[in-house]
């Protein structure tokens, strides 16, 4: 197989490059540093396709490069952007490293994306006022199958047009998405055809059903759906804004054929925190999902992926990993931040920043600052991520315990942000300084403004490699950054904690320990004995919900010392012995607070007798009622079965 060869430009002579450090470091045989590979070297860049297996460090002429292998009929080649994200800058500072650590980012292999098929007809349903709805349906009746829902009151122009279907009513609920909507109606009516002058109106009708691929919403009402432009499928436009109606009505007559969406999340029911015997426990998922792709399903959840839009943020909340981000996975994320700071290192001895943003707003203002402002600082990394709400505290202490001195998350006015500040506030508690951030800039000189700041001097004295669970990177990464193992208090809603238990209320009973659905909770099948192992807590609440006494309170923290590694005993007590046989069952203060309670006082356990059967084990209590006098379950003797010679003499004796 060809060795990968990369190809490098300065663009005119606008950017600084040592290919030789750069081939030291990435492993890559690099190019000589041409100047216009795009224009006058371009027959560089044919001899490099032909061959094969090439990298071309240039992001902006990416569509002359994939037009040119078109030509030669050879494989697209690899693209990384070291210009805009490196080369351009007006940091004097060497720019190598980080021209590093982007290469070998963008040389990982990447997980391949689950996607699954969506099938629209062109089946079209426009909610809107009169004129508007029937000037959209006239420009898609050529295209999709459009019906119109106008109100009940609604009065239909004099030149009606018969290529779409007109209704009337009033939508009374609607779910889905693309290729999917299902909308109940009331007081529905439908155009009589035929007659003359205006068109007659079927009776009102309640309960109407109907199913349709595209939704095109053009009312001045609230949307039909959470965070609605999310809804795939589903189209809305104010109809006094022409452009915004145009834009509408183009994408609508696009959304016909076959289309495939990516599964954004991965759910492993097992692991679900949700809920156990109708007790709800954690519902940080359910709280966060911007779309209401998440709903209740029993114990567990169920995440619609056709509703679901990819953001990221119940990635970052779950406290079990139930729920993960899967596109790409989160163990690709870890594998990026580990790669990047790696590469940093062999070229520099100081730590880098990292900047994480998204591929449309974040990525506008990192190319638009590299060619008319300052550009990115050299020891800032730009790190691009497709759900940028999906980098929680985990993702961002693994990035510090990395080598990273500080992670800034760069939001766009389309992250979804509510569960970001409570990341950043517990990934921040867990470091132990404000060295994780978040800013929204709307422009590259505010985006500037922010990064040209002094560098966070916090640094990890020795990285770690994030491997594992993100409950075990962030772990790992906190030791890393706490060596002497501290106790750290978290805020209110931390996955991470102890139970507190009220030992005089605690009656052994062990609901907590059927229910837990990590296994923090234990007990000891030898002795009546409730044991805690720390470090497995989600804080779900379910032992605290569950608990008949209301014994069980939790504490939100993180205690990094080996001893939250293993089981320690909440509470302990004696056995009672069976005053039959001698075995150990059961709890003895229950069973003496049991008998205190009902011997003499409840009619099933009047006499003596009776009430010892609270003190004897399973085995012997039911040994004991069924040989005693009143046994309900003693019959009479068997009668004997009547034979043949019985009825024979019978009629004899007769």
């Amino acid at each position: 197989m060809t060795e990968t060869k990369l190809l490098l430009c300065d663009c005119l002579k606008s950017q600084a490059i040592d290919a030789e450090a750069i081939e030291n470091t990435s492993g890559l045989t690099c190019s000589e540093v041409h100047t216009e590979l795009c224009r006058k070297e371009a027959g560089f860049a044919e001899d490099a396709l032909r061959a094969g297996n090439v990298v071309i460090a240039c992001q902006q002429e990416r569509q002359a490069f994939e037009d040119l292998a078109a030509e030669l009929d050879v494989a697209d080649p690899v693209f990384v952007d070291i210009r805009d994200r490196a080369g351009w800058t007006e940091d004097a500072s060497s720019a190598t490293p980080k021209m590093a650590a982007l290469i070998a980012d963008a040389l990982l292999p990447h997980p391949g994306e689950k996607v699954l098929d969506i099938s629209s007809g062109g089946t079209c349903l426009i909610l809107g006022d009169t004129e508007p709805a029937l000037a959209a349906a006239a420009d898609l009746c050529n295209t999709l199958s459009v019906t119109v829902l106008l109100a009940p009151e609604a009065e239909l122009p004099v030149n009606d047009d018969r290529r779409f279907d007109i209704v009337r009513g009033r939508l009374k609920s609607a779910t889905g998405a693309l290729g999917q909507f299902k909308l109940s109606f009331d007081a529905l009516q439908e155009r009589i055809p035929g007659g003359r002058g205006a068109p007659a109106w079927t009776e009102p009708k309640n309960g109407g059903r109907t199913e349709c691929d595209i939704v095109l919403d053009i009312r001045h009402t609230q949307p039909l759906f959470p965070a609605a432009e999310k809804r795939e499928g589903y189209l809305r436009a104010d109809p006094g804004s022409a452009d915004a109606f145009r834009r509408a009505v183009l994408e609508a007559s696009q959304l016909i054929g076959t289309f495939e969406k990516p599964i954004h999340i991965r759910l492993d029911e097992t692991l679900c925190a949700h809920s156990r015997a109708q007790k709800t426990g954690c519902s940080r998922c359910l709280d966060l999902c911007p779309t209401g792709a998440i709903t209740p399903a029993g114990d567990h959840v169920d995440v619609d992926p056709m509703i679901c839009a990819g953001c990221g943020s119940c990635s970052a909340a779950c406290p079990s990993g139930a729920i993960s981000y899967d596109a790409p996975p989160v163990a690709h994320t870890f594998q990026r931040l580990r790669t990047l700071a790696s590469s940093w290192r062999e070229l520099s001895d100081t730590a880098p920043r990292l900047l994480v943003h998204d591929s449309g707003h974040g990525a506008d203002l990192i190319r638009l600052s590299a060619r008319y402002g300052k550009g990115l600082p050299a020891d800032v990394i730009p790190m691009e991520m497709p759900g940028l709400a999906g980098f929680g505290h985990a993702e961002a202490l693994g990035a510090l315990a990395s080598g990273f001195s500080s992670v800034t998350l760069l939001a766009s006015p389309t992250t979804e942000t509510d569960g970001i500040p409570f990341q950043v506030e517990l990934g921040n508690t867990l470091a132990g300084q404000d060295r994780i951030s978040v800013i929204e800039p709307t422009d590259p000189d505010q985006l500037e403004a922010a990064l040209y700041l002094e560098p966070a001097s916090a640094l990890t004295e020795q990285p770690i490699l994030p491997l594992g669970t993100r409950r075990q990177i962030t772990r790992l990464a906190a030791k890393a950054i706490h060596p002497e193992g501290s106790l750290l208090s978290l805020p209110t809603g931390a996955p991470y904690g102890s139970v507190t238990l009220n030992q005089d209320a605690c009656t052994l009973c062990l609901s907590c320990v059927s229910l837990c659905p990590s296994g923090a909770l234990k007990e000891n099948p030898d002795q009546p004995q409730l044991r805690f192992q720390e470090d497995a807590c989600l804080q779900c609440g379910i032992c605290t919900n569950i608990c008949p006494e209301s014994a069980l309170s939790l504490e939100p923290r993180l205690n990094l010392a080996d001893e939250a590694l293993r089981p320690r005993v909440l509470k302990e007590e004696e056995p009672f012995h069976c005053v039959e046989c001698g075995k150990p069952f059961g709890v003895r203060s229950m069973v003496e607070r049991m008998t205190e309670k009902l011997a003499g006082n409840h009619s099933m356990f009047k006499d003596n007798k009776a009430a010892r059967l609270i003190q004897m084990c399973d085995d012997c209590r039911v040994n004991s009622v069924y040989h005693s006098e009143n046994n309900p379950f003693a019959m009479g003797e068997r009668p004997r079965v009547r034979t043949t010679d019985d009825y024979i003499s019978k009629r004899r004796d007769h």
